[in-house]
This record gives C-alpha cells, structure tokens and sequence, in this order.
C-alpha cells in the first residue's frame, strides 16, 4: 500500500513541476524523493510523472490519481489535528457512567462547566443505580469512567472524590437530633428496588446494627425516595447528593454517622480526556446543598 510520504512526494512534485523544488519544499534531499515517487509507481504499476527537459508533469494515470492523494493527505491532517484537539481537551467524545443519585448535584455542574469551556468534546451519559454495574460498563469499555460509590469489585484504576453522607429525609416538624438505627426500626420506612444496590448495603448496614428495617413502600431513585419520606409515606436513608436544594421535607443526620467512599473509575488512566474530567470532578469534591447544610447543623 503507497504510504502517505510517497502520496506526499507525488503531490509536492505535481504542484512544483520539478523533483528538485518538492524535495526543497518537503526537507528532503532529492534522491529519497526520487525513491519515494519511484516506490509509489511500484505499487501502482505504472509511472505517475513523466520527466521532461525541464522539470516533471503528472502522467494520465498520475492525473487519475492527484485527487485521491491530495484527500488522503487532507484526511492524514484531519486526523492528526483532531488528536492533538483531544490530546489538549478541546474535542473527541467522552461516555460517562454516573449514579443516579449522583448526577444533578455532583455531575451536572461539572458537564455544564465542560459544555462551556470545551464545545468541541461531545459527552454521553449513562446512569445506573448499582455501582457495580458502574464498574462493569467501565471493565467491559462502554464507558471511559464512571462516578458513583466505591464498588464491591473493581481492580482498576481510580480517584477518590470524597466521602458522602447518608441521612435521614422525612417529614416536616422533625426535631433536630441525630437518628440511630434503633428508632429507625420502629419507622416505616421508603427503601429501594433490588435492582438499586443502595438498598442491599443498607440492609447490610441495618443488619451490623442489629436491626431491620420494615420497608413499606420502594422505589429504584435516592432522589423519589427523598420526596416521597417528605409526603409523610416514611422515612428515607439518602445520600446527601440526590437531596435536591429547597428540599420540602426534613433532613437528620445518623447516630453514629454513615459514612461512604465517592470514586471516579478510568478505563484508561493515561487518557487525556477521561483524566482531565477526573480532576475536575475530584477538585469539585461531594458538596451540600446550602439550606440542607443548614438543617443538618455542624458534623460532630
């Protein structure tokens, strides 16, 4: 197959009229460009320039085939600029994994910031509610990284982003001391679809603690669960990321404290992209909504 320096040659020496300027033109020395048109008329089978007293002119077959050439060169250069843009982060495409719970007060911000700064780099979204569900899109390479809680199994790479905070959402009037897992036993409770991993570790938590909790009503999103403990239909365990701002209901804190691990998992440690999103979303970090800051009073 003719390289791209041989099409490169060949084009040079067409646009010149002569081997001597092209091989000036191109830094070489004008037997390597004599070499390279002789070995694309090799592959070819045919000559593609026909020398004259006085410099050179494309053959019938050599005219054939400038066109060609003059677009493979235009797409070598294409691609070349196109990995350069990805390279300093101003295009290529990014797929984001992100938990549900996670993506309007942790992702969002940071895919807005993105759409602003560079419009040149098309991001996807896909959200799940399992974290390793997370991890097994960023394993199987559906997805360049992904955002959510620490999974059970992952041997990759990763960033911490922060530790979140589970509380308590229920009802307005609520006072303001912690709840322990012990009151918690004796509330109905909004809890989640098997399908949402939250809803295991919780149990498993709840278990640790020597309790159950009795679940009367279930749903697959942190942030429905929120809304609906805050309609009276029980209390919901909430990570503090799917606590939307201006939330109607009442916010408390846990006895003892739960606490867990917010990562970014990367396919690829060493691509620039996914690592660029990976600092911004780490220098982020998990934050609180301002009026749930408020309910829930300074951490002990």
């Amino acid at each position: 197959m003719a390289t791209l320096r041989a099409l490169e040659c060949f084009v040079a020496v067409c646009q010149f009229g002569s081997v001597t300027e092209a091989a000036a033109r191109l830094h070489m020395s004008q037997p390597a460009m004599s070499h390279q048109i002789a070995a694309l008329e090799r592959e070819i089978g045919t000559s593609v320039v026909e020398r004259l007293s006085r410099g050179v002119r494309p053959t019938v077959a050599g005219r054939a085939l400038l066109p060609d050439a003059r677009a493979a060169l235009a797409a070598a250069q294409r691609a070349v600029a196109t990995g350069r843009a990805v390279a300093r982060g101003a295009g290529g495409q990014l797929r984001i994994g992100c938990a549900e719970s996670m993506t309007a007060g942790l992702l969002a911000p940071v895919l807005r910031a993105w759409h602003r700064r560079r419009p040149g780099v098309h991001l996807g979204l896909t959200e799940l509610s399992s974290a390793d569900g997370l991890a097994d899109l960023v394993g199987s390479g559906m997805v360049d990284l992904a955002v959510g809680p620490r999974p059970s199994r992952w041997a990759g790479f990763e960033s911490l982003v922060g530790s979140e905070e589970v509380v308590a959402a229920m009802a307005g009037g609520a006072g303001p001391e912690p709840v322990t897992f012990t009151q918690l036993a004796k509330r109905s409770m909004v809890g989640y679809h098997p399908d949402n991993g939250l809803g295991a570790w919780l149990d498993d938590v709840a278990a640790e603690r020597g309790v159950a909790l009795t679940v009367l009503t279930r749903t697959r999103n942190a942030t429905t669960a929120a809304h609906l403990a805050a309609a009276g239909l029980g209390v919901a365990l909430v990570p503090i990321t799917a606590l939307p701002s201006a939330f109607p209901g009442a916010v408390r804190r846990l006895d003892p404290p739960l606490l867990r691990d917010v990562v970014v998992l990367l396919a690829n440690p060493h691509d620039p992209l996914a690592r660029r999103f990976d600092a911004d979303i780490c220098r982020r970090g998990v934050r609180v909504p301002a009026d749930i800051a408020v309910q829930l009073g300074p951490a002990e």
